[in-house]
């Protein structure tokens, strides 16, 4: 059917007026009847819906020239407003009474849609869309500027496209990457089909050949198996095949989007791109925003322990079982004495301890787990931690920072952080030891300033003290350093000082 005044829905599919006709009285939103996405419409209806210029150059036949009915119209004349072939148009230019016509190209009608036809103003049907009001981000004519657009800025349709054709451009292109990451997840979900499928058959050999030694219990226990380990394949399978629809469909809109949105800055015009960017940049950046997992929602770690006590089976004991523990990160827990303070340049650690959905000690190794160790204020610092497997579900990580201050610990199992993580950990500066002898009148020497230094290049404990004998701040009183060395030899005012004064107060000097 051809088209008859086709509207553009949210999701840049089209809908003509007998096909809107049969929705009824829609309400807020309707289900596009091509793709069944619930698209919400604007407060006037699907009339309110911006025109699809660019419907009938989509799988339409090309228009017919309106002299001969024999040839592909391939220009207007804008004089009559008739369509011509090639021939036709040299015959039009020629004979007297037409030859004063404007005769332009339909590939070069600037301003006229897919049908040859001028795209006129809704409000004024004799004018062209020359013009773009930036302030109503819409395509105006000259009368509109001079109405209800007056003080409104505007500038021709020519001078703003290009702005908003590269905002389109860039919006496209992000959203061919999401179709390439689309296309590569798919490709890993089919993959892991087939490795599920291999990985059950495996072990479904492996079964057979354990229970081939028993008689009638044996392959009783044997048949369990199986449907267990069926049943776990076509849960696996079920939540990979669910995944892969998710994604198909959401590949699906992108590509869409994607096709539309080319084709219309290819072979659209200016007003036409501007029509319906706003719905196409809507469209785009709501496919852009879709958030979707990058591996497949399930892997394939099915595993038979034949010492695995099973119970009786007719009366026998039997053994063999299908194992399916998967780790939780939630439930992953960090133990340590050293989990959020350590020392400069010493090696330190901590364990995590993996376990399963339902709380229970994996018992097992292997596991994904990644440490980052950054330091918060210095981007470039970073620590590299060591990551031990211990192989029973427990792993020991250890580091050695070399720089003080406040870091961020990440640790994640299968991408995903564990209970607690990230965290802060603060670095403490090294501990040196330091022997020598302190004595109160170094302040005294030093005129009672509080900040006055020993000959090491520390700082004197305890701040303004006198020299022991009831005077402060006498110049000439013995300056002792914690280095032992004398600073000044004259001798105090007040006599040698009293068997209370401090010396050897600090031992240990934090650096």
């Amino acid at each position: 059917q051809p088209w008859v005044s086709p509207r553009l829905l949210p999701c840049l599919h089209s809908l003509c007026a007998p096909c809107r006709r049969r929705l009824g009285q829609p309400g807020p939103a309707v289900l596009c009847p091509v793709c069944d996405a619930e698209v919400s419409l604007p407060p006037g209806g699907v009339g309110q819906l911006p025109p699809d210029c660019r419907a009938g150059s989509r799988g339409g036949p090309a228009a017919g020239c309106d002299l001969c009915a024999d040839g592909a119209a391939a220009a207007r004349c804008q004089t009559c407003g008739v369509r011509l072939c090639p021939f036709c148009c040299r015959a039009h230019r020629r004979q007297k009474k037409t030859a004063s016509h404007a005769v332009m190209e339909l590939e070069n009608t600037k301003y006229c849609s897919q049908t040859g036809n001028p795209l006129l103003c809704p409000s004024h049907p004799t004018e062209k869309l020359r013009l773009f009001c930036e302030q109503c981000d819409q395509p105006v004519c000259q009368e509109c500027v001079l109405g209800r657009h007056r003080q409104h800025q505007y500038d021709f349709s020519s001078n703003v496209i290009h702005r908003h054709g590269d905002a389109l451009r860039k919006l496209l292109k992000n959203t061919q990457q999401h179709m390439d990451t689309l296309e590569d997840v798919l490709s890993q979900i089919d993959d892991m089909g087939s490795a599920v499928r291999s990985r059950a058959e495996a072990v479904a050999t492996e079964i057979c050949l354990f229970a081939s030694g028993y008689v009638r219990a044996i392959e009783e226990h044997r048949d369990q198996l199986l449907k267990q380990l069926e049943n776990l394949k076509v849960q696996k399978e079920n939540l990979l095949h669910l995944q892969k629809a998710q994604l198909q469909q959401l590949l699906q809109d992108m590509k869409t989007g994607v096709e539309f949105t080319e084709h219309l800055l290819m072979s659209g015009s200016d007003v036409e791109i501007l029509i319906t960017k706003g719905v196409v940049s809507s469209r785009l950046t709501k496919l852009n925003s879709v958030a979707y997992s990058t591996l497949p929602s399930v892997d394939d770690r099915i595993q038979f322990s034949p010492q695995e006590r099973a119970g009786q089976c007719c009366g026998y004991e039997v053994f063999g079982a299908v194992l399916n523990k998967v780790v939780d990160p939630a439930r992953c827990t960090l133990h340590g004495e050293d989990l959020h303070s350590a020392r400069q340049n010493q090696r330190t650690g901590f364990t995590l301890l993996c376990k399963d959905t339902t709380g229970e000690r994996m018992g097992q190794g292997g596991e994904a787990v990644q440490v980052t160790i950054t330091h918060k204020e210095k981007r470039d610092c970073a620590v590299k931690p060591t990551v031990c497997d211990n192989g029973d579900g427990t792993y020991c990580i250890s580091y050695r920072p070399e720089e003080p201050g406040l870091y961020a610990v990440c640790i994640c199992v299968k991408g995903q952080h564990v209970q607690g993580s990230p965290f802060s950990l603060i670095v403490k500066h090294k501990f040196r030891e330091h022997h020598g002898v302190f004595h109160c009148c170094t302040f005294c020497s030093s005129g009672g300033q509080k900040a006055a230094r020993c000959g090491c290049g520390g700082t004197m404990p305890g701040g303004y003290q006198g020299c022991g004998h009831g005077h402060k701040g006498h110049p000439g009183c013995h300056h002792w350093s914690c280095c032992g060395q004398v600073k000044e030899s004259s001798e105090c005012l007040g006599g040698p000082p009293s068997d209370t004064s401090p010396r050897n107060l600090l031992r240990t000097v934090e650096l």
